[in-house]
């Protein structure tokens, strides 16, 4: 089975979860014998646990979307394309990249596109809008799903979907009804760290599904350990929403990073107790937001429990339908 198809099928068993690693692409200052030590190291650290792919970020400034000063200074790095070709062929695993479309028009959009699939051998794609409603794009989302609708190339595609956003308009299950009428298969979130936020947008996700007789795709859940202060103040500059309460337990915590774990730990029990009645089909998603070593660690050491809390869900969930048959 080809990788494309591999991971369409494992998308579309809903008897089991989805399990990837988050990264970004090295700073364009990065030689290319870099990026390959680079993309060795990664997969040196992962190289004992059990994963599905992994996803790669297109990282942007996004100084438009906040008045608010990054924490950490905006890099430019490679082409997304070019990491995920490497992990590709060193892991032989599927790659997930993300691309963000505001800065390039349609013609533009329809070259990276054909040049993706030809020369870099990306087959599965989330697109990424402009993260700010102030400033106009090249290109709309929408006109960018409609070109990879009209491309030639049959590319598996998902879409972000945000919590935060719900939360403030109540309309992000619609959101993801229309993706996927546009030609989304699936779902990735921003990193979680209010669990009821995104609890409220699965539920009325799903009953949502099934007032219209449809199928709801595959979520996956991010999360993301935070080991510091200036960390936690990068998650809240992202437009992650961090509770009072969860951001002071952090900080005032004698280990930070494993109070976050655990915080991250209990979110997602907390998220997969309240949508076990529903037929969603979910997965997750680990990142480390920063490339100090101890949150990396601690991001591989999140892995492995959060892998362990979705199988026991999928579990229950079997154990429920029998229940209600």
């Amino acid at each position: 089975m080809n990788k494309e198809s591999e991971l369409r099928a494992r998308y579309n068993d809903n008897t089991r979860g989805v399990y990837f690693i988050g990264t970004t692409p090295p700073k364009s200052d990065s030689s290319l014998d870099q990026i390959d030590g680079i993309a060795d190291k990664l997969l040196e650290r992962v190289k004992d646990i059990d994963f599905d792919g992994l996803i790669v970020y297109d990282i942007q400034n996004e100084d438009s979307r906040t008045n608010q000063v990054r924490p950490f200074p905006f890099k430019s790095t490679h082409d997304p394309r070019l990491y995920s070709y490497l992990l590709n062929k060193k892991s032989n695993r599927p790659i997930i990249t993300y691309k963000s479309v505001g800065q390039l028009n349609a013609s533009e959009f329809n070259d990276w596109i054909n040049e993706a699939w030809t020369e870099y051998g990306v087959r599965d794609l989330v697109l990424v809008g402009s993260p700010s409603s102030k400033k106009k794009p090249s290109l709309t989302l929408n006109d960018a799903y409609k070109t990879l609708a009209d491309n030639p190339h049959n590319y598996f595609t998902g879409g972000v979907t945000i919590a935060e956003r719900h939360a403030n308009k109540k309309n992000e299950h619609q959101r993801l009804i229309d993706k996927y009428q546009q030609g989304c298969n699936f779902f990735i979130s921003q990193a979680i760290y209010d669990p009821q936020a995104t609890i409220d947008k699965l539920t009325r996700y799903a009953i949502e599904c099934e007032k219209k007789g449809l199928s709801p795709q595959r979520i996956i859940l991010t999360f993301s350990p935070c080991g510091s202060k200036k960390t936690l103040e990068f998650i809240e500059w992202l437009g992650v929403s961090v509770p009072e309460a969860t951001s002071l337990r952090i900080l005032h915590a004698a280990k930070p990073l494993f109070e976050s774990i655990r915080i991250c730990s209990n979110s997602l029990k907390q998220i997969l107790d309240a949508v076990i009645p529903y037929k969603l089909p979910l997965g997750i998603n680990i990142e480390s937001l920063t490339n100090r070593k101890d949150e990396i660690d601690g991001s591989i050491l999140l892995y492995k429990l959060l892998r362990s809390t979705m199988e026991n869900y999928l579990a229950k969930q079997e154990l429920y339908k029998h229940i209600n048959s």
